[in-house]
């Protein structure tokens, strides 16, 4: 009897100690860059006659924390012309930025 009182009170021990190790405030969770492209890119209007278009994206993030399009790779000039548009000198929210870090991101657009 003795022992199920030790236990029963180190468990809610535990427990208690659980609850007030969480912090009291949610921390606000930043998107990440790539959904934000996601987001710039996600309402297109051209047509596509193909099933999948694909491009490699090319960029850097300024000081202003500006997207800033180096170059698109692919095929179809619809879409780098799409791209480049949307996406270019576009804010972007990601902390800490370093100067003249090139980030590559790939685009799939499907019909």
């Amino acid at each position: 009897m003795k022992k199920i009182r030790i236990v029963s009170v180190v468990c809610m021990l535990f427990a208690t100690l659980g609850v007030f190790a969480n912090k009291g405030e949610k921390e606000i969770v930043k998107k990440s860059l790539s959904s934000q492209i996601y987001e710039m890119l996600e309402e297109n209007s051209f047509e596509i006659q193909y099933t999948e278009l694909t491009a490699d994206v090319r960029f850097t993030i300024n000081n202003k924390g500006e997207l800033v399009v180096l170059s698109v790779e692919t095929k179809n000039d619809v879409l780098e012309k799409f791209v480049k548009s949307r996406l270019n000198y576009q804010k972007v929210d990601v902390g800490i930025v370093t100067e003249g870090r090139i980030y590559t991101v790939p685009v799939r657009i499907t019909a």
